[in-house]
């Protein structure tokens, strides 16, 4: 389903079209590790470690590619805070706070219905 572009920077957005830039977007929301980094997110800005230890599974590297992508997509905030050792937090913005929304649903979907997905 196409819809205008509120900005004029392009014609339309239509994540059907293969050069449509949305596709971009929707490939990193689709993430495992994203969908996943966003949702610990959504209750406050917290270090790498403890991100780690909350995305059980993902490793160190995973994750600052993770963080990286979401940053440089205006997803989080990467904020230092001078002092030793160096304290770093990461946060969502506006604009992945709206995308935490949609994510949770989805992660919520998911947990309700594995029951149902053969094993």
């Amino acid at each position: 389903m196409a819809t205008s572009c509120a900005t004029g920077h392009h014609d339309r957005h239509d994540v059907y079209a293969a050069l449509c830039p949305c596709r971009d977007i929707l490939a990193l929301l689709a993430n495992k590790w994203s969908a996943l980094t966003i949702g610990a997110l959504e209750s406050g800005p917290l270090r790498f470690g403890e991100l780690q230890r909350l995305l059980e599974g993902v490793s160190p590297k995973v994750l600052t590619q993770t963080l990286r992508r979401l940053e440089d997509s205006a997803l989080l905030t990467r904020t230092i805070y001078p002092a030793v050792p160096l304290h770093v937090e990461y946060a969502l913005t506006d604009l992945g706070r709206s995308a935490a929304e949609p994510l949770a649903g989805i992660r919520t979907w998911a947990e309700q219905n594995i029951d149902r997905f053969p094993a």
